[in-house]
């Protein structure tokens, strides 16, 4: 077996995807559709194929509109789908709320924007079709965690400054996003780029890109656009989460803004189990702790 720093870029993303399924399989194998949840699967929201799919979890006993969580997945960019977090979700939908699992497009093989363009193709279906899936658009909450938390910040705050989402030029959907959990994330997308040791976000981002130019640093600085209309934020890591130096300064960023924020970090140091991304592992108390208290947070603004 190579070195991982002998490995092509195609070889690394390939390792990786298969490393992590194998890890995520194994961590579900013991998991089932809880009872009492009507599931929706694989409905198509736009026009890429698999990529475009997403599921619905609700209460087999939704008979009425109410507040929807529409699932961002995490994986580095490169890999994931709604089946690794289909459990996760589900818990989710186990507390009330209808639950939106989606498929994005991936990168290297869909460079940057397309995550972001295919977020806001799954919420203009929303914005379209939710109430077919007793769906208020306008009770909406985005959660996602690592890559997929920093595309829940960076959609967010193209949602709510006019003058950064002319730099991407998308036709909003009309709906309310009343607020975002934003789990083991990346959030200063621009520092990361610029420091980008090993290629993997030349690889994510913009394969031919020029680092060095100011429009597309501009383009990516999801900090600098974060403005008072952000929603309300839970913003959670871990003490053992290897992205944990990100969570402070973007809470306190929040804060500084007037966005009603709470910043969490669960775990101990040294205790490995509650590391990067631990929420989406049904198998862990602390999972629940944890979800419990980002749910209760997301029903005080619905």
């Amino acid at each position: 077996m190579q070195k991982e720093e002998n490995l092509t870029f195609e070889e690394r993303i390939s390792d990786i995807r298969a490393k992590w399924a194998s890890s995520d399989k194994k961590r579900d194998s013991k998991l089932s559709v809880p009872e009492g949840l009507k599931c929706h699967y694989d409905i198509s929201y736009g026009p890429h194929g698999e990529a475009n799919l997403l599921d619905i979890y609700m209460s087999a006993e939704t008979c009425e509109k109410q507040a929807a969580i529409v699932n961002i997945h995490g994986g580095a960019w490169v890999y994931g789908s709604k089946e690794v977090y289909k459990f996760y979700c589900m818990s989710l939908a186990k507390r009330g709320f209808v639950v939106v699992n989606i498929n994005y497009r991936l990168a290297p093989e869909n460079l940057f924007p397309s995550a972001l363009e295919d977020i806001n193709q799954a919420l203009t279906f929303i914005e379209k079709q939710g109430e077919e899936y007793f769906i208020d658009r306008e009770k909406l909450i985005l959660v996602g965690d690592s890559a997929g938390g920093q595309l829940v910040s960076h959609y967010s705050a193209i949602f709510t400054n006019p003058d950064y989402a002319k730099e991407y030029g998308f036709t909003l959907p009309n709906i309310k996003i009343r607020a975002v959990g934003l789990n083991c994330g990346l959030y200063d997308t621009k520092k990361a780029v610029i420091n980008d040791y090993d290629g993997m976000y030349k690889v994510c981002f913009e394969k031919d890109s020029d680092f060095t130019d100011r429009n597309f640093l501009s383009k990516i600085d999801v900090i600098s656009n974060i403005t008072s209309d952000f929603p309300p934020s839970f913003v959670m890591s871990s003490h053992e989460d290897f992205l944990l130096y990100e969570a402070q300064p973007m809470y306190d960023l929040l804060k500084s803004k007037g966005v009603e924020s709470i910043l969490k970090i669960y775990g101990s140091k040294g205790n490995r189990k509650i590391g990067h991304v631990f929420h989406v592992n049904m198998n862990l108390a602390e999972a629940k702790i944890c979800n419990d208290d980002e749910c209760d947070f997301f029903r005080r603004f619905v």
